[in-house]
């Protein structure tokens, strides 16, 4: 990594969370696109743009089980004095009978069934006698059940105008049309039209692949057994679960013990599955924050500047963070600190957007509102900081959960929101409009 802001900045630098944000942006470039699958493709982003072969439907066809007949034929028919029509086959979906429908004839018709030769519209089978001759049905007889086949005559208890109950050509897209734009994320109602208008592959940018990993000697993974001294390893499972969120395809490695020479030889053994690393906890001063002691003197000799660096951030929760890029295809490595909800907020605040850029998407950020503070009194924050506290948002107000501890992860699990307090604001008054970034 060598951008003009980590060149420029000196060791005592405190760094803005714009800063920061604009320096990890500035290094993470698209995936390169590759031919995919449909189905591989899902979640992924369109790098072309999309044009209709042939027209859907493709053929006029029938939006009802019934009758497709003439519209003279049909003019005036009612209950008492229905029209009669003799019926000369059945169409079905799928098949393609040389049927053609004349003065006085019907054809049974099936859901998206072509509209034969000779006919202007179909007509339920609730409004007709179904060729039984008792009066109005609820449904048509299976052909199994209709050993004389689809002869006879049929009454029909109701007219229909010109087109009624027909699916036109091209009613949903026409041959040339454009049916996506490049940069469309791939969900499944893209993926059914990609196969609707017969496109088995698409060119997409791949999801990127993430790996996760937490470090500390005291974690422990869910279902073992505590020890004195020990927590559970949440950090790797919230994060690896975000970044799925994002858009990527995450693996989470468990936790590595406080040892710089294990955790260098497990990011390498990681290197050949990652387009971006996340590593959480170790990243602070402290005698045993591994993180910054194992990475501060990697350095990739192919490329001057690259390496990972460690800053102090104006912002709370997360002022210590790492950013760099690692091996000899310098995948970018984001260092988090270990606290919960440290790690959780400097996630969503520039792991996403590296994840999402990856992706080659060009909004890579949370959406964001203002709303209107709901507390019983005044909120505070340290001077010079951008602070980030959580809350839930509800029709245009939003109420902070939990303190600003950087602990409080049941807090964190009720919160649907960030409030943002700026650096130069050190209270906020209940009632007062505020910055909400919105979590989903």
């Amino acid at each position: 990594m060598s951008t003009a802001a980590t060149r420029t900045a000196g060791p005592d630098h405190l760094w803005t969370v714009d800063e920061h944000l604009e320096d990890i942006l500035a290094t993470v470039r698209p995936l390169e696109p590759i031919e995919l699958q449909l189905l591989d493709a899902q979640g992924c982003v369109l790098v072309e743009d999309i044009t209709v072969p042939v027209s859907l439907p493709p053929f006029d066809n029938s939006s009802m089980d019934g009758y497709a007949v003439r519209v003279t034929d049909v003019a005036g028919a009612s209950e008492e004095f229905p029209a009669v029509l003799t019926v000369i086959g059945d169409v079905a979906a799928g098949q393609a009978q040389p049927l053609h429908v004349g003065p006085g004839q019907t054809a049974r018709i099936m859901t998206g069934a072509p509209l034969p030769p000779g006919a202007e519209a179909v007509v339920p089978v609730e409004w007709t006698d179904g060729g039984l001759g008792d009066g109005p049905v609820t449904g048509m007889r299976a052909r199994s059940q209709a050993p004389e086949g689809a002869g006879g005559h049929v009454h029909v208890y109701r007219s229909a105008e010109a087109r009624a109950h027909v699916r036109a050509k091209g009613s949903d897209v026409k041959a040339g049309d454009r049916a996506l734009d490049a940069g469309t994320v791939l969900g499944p109602p893209q993926i059914a039209l990609l196969a609707a208008i017969g496109r088995g592959t698409v060119r997409v940018r791949p999801r990127p692949r993430v790996v996760v990993m937490s470090t500390g000697s005291e974690l422990v993974q869910p279902d073992e057994q505590l020890g004195d001294g020990q927590i559970y390893d949440s950090n790797s499972f919230a994060l690896t679960a975000a970044a799925r969120d994002a858009g990527a395809i995450a693996y989470r490695v468990g936790a590595v013990a406080d040892d710089a020479e294990t955790l260098r030889s497990t990011i390498d053994d990681q290197l050949v599955r990652a387009d971006l690393m996340v590593t959480t906890g170790g990243v602070s001063v402290g005698a045993y924050d591994v993180v910054k002691e194992a990475l501060s003197s990697v350095a990739d000799e192919d490329e001057e500047g690259a390496g990972i660096d460690f800053r102090k951030l104006a912002m709370q929760p997360g002022k210590p963070q790492g950013f760099g890029s690692i091996g000899p295809d310098h995948i970018p490595l984001l260092a988090l600190p270990g606290n919960p909800v440290s790690s959780y907020v400097s996630f969503e605040l520039f792991v996403r957007p590296a994840i999402r850029a990856l992706m080659g998407l060009d909004d890579v950020h949370r959406p964001t509102t203002r709303a209107t503070l709901t507390t019983d009194k005044a909120l505070t924050s340290p001077k010079g900081r951008r602070q980030f506290l959580r809350g839930t948002y509800a029709d245009g107000e939003v109420t902070p959960v939990g303190g600003a501890g950087s602990h409080l992860i049941a807090a964190l699990a009720l919160a649907d929101a960030l409030i943002v307090v700026p650096e130069d604001v050190e209270s906020v008054e209940p009632g007062t409009e505020v910055e909400v970034v919105l979590l989903g």
